[in-house]
């Protein structure tokens, strides 16, 4: 394997892995840009050492070329496991911990020189990623519970307002975890049932507008 063989295969793993890490890094996620990166190109060198020494060592040894790569698969469960958070009754951070495995696997092929694989792979998981929440909401409907992720100023009844304004919208609060930040924030986590009327959308959009609230975010 040549050099710019190699560095090709290192860059490609780099950009590929970069650019599905910039849509986590835009909603916040635990796991972004810079990681998603690492992970990719991580992969990517684990199968060009695995290739690199079999082509070394294959004509005096029994060498598995997949032997080092193969861990990567096992040992990223490590990493995605550090994203998945368990509040009340809400699991956060699942689908970055799938993006994590499925970044991995990407570096791999790119390592192996499967690069129309590792390409296709990559638009299809950001396809996934941005467009199938929409789908997802048109399919479930309001049948489903649905996540929030609230900042907002840690002052009395701020969380009390948040109540009434869901009350208001005939949506109900299913579980509900604070969480004190710095700089006089609070952390609030909720689980909404939504009724046939009331979308998600709309509930940001009505929560967006009071006072004291300085993001909101979907669970995912």
């Amino acid at each position: 394997m040549s050099t710019y063989e190699i560095i090709f295969k290192l860059t490609l793993a780099c950009i590929l892995g970069g650019v599905i890490g910039l849509e986590r890094e835009s909603l916040n996620r635990p796991a972004g840009f810079r990681t998603y990166t690492l992970v990719c190109v991580g992969s990517a060198l684990a199968m060009i050492v695995s290739l690199d020494m079999y082509y070394q060592y294959h004509h005096t040894v029994v060498a598995d070329p997949a032997r080092i790569a193969a861990q990567v698969v096992s040992g990223i469960g490590f990493l995605g496991a550090g994203t998945i958070m368990k509040e009340g009754s809400t699991v956060r951070g699942l689908t970055t911990a799938a993006g994590l495995w499925g970044v991995a696997c990407i570096g791999l092929a790119v390592g192996a020189g499967m690069y129309v694989p590792a390409v296709v792979t990559s638009v299809l998981i950001l396809f996934v990623l941005v467009y199938f929440v929409k789908f997802e909401e048109q399919v479930t409907g309001s049948r489903l519970f649905k996540g929030l992720v609230l900042v907002m100023d840690d002052v009395p009844g701020q969380v009390g307002i948040i109540g009434s304004l869901l009350g208001d919208m005939g949506v109900l609060i299913k579980n509900i975890s604070l969480d004190r930040l710095e700089d006089g924030l609070l952390e609030v986590v909720l689980l909404v049932r939504l009724t046939p009327e009331i979308g998600i959308e709309d509930v940001i959009k009505r929560l967006s507008g009071a006072k004291g609230i300085h993001s909101i975010d979907r669970l995912s």
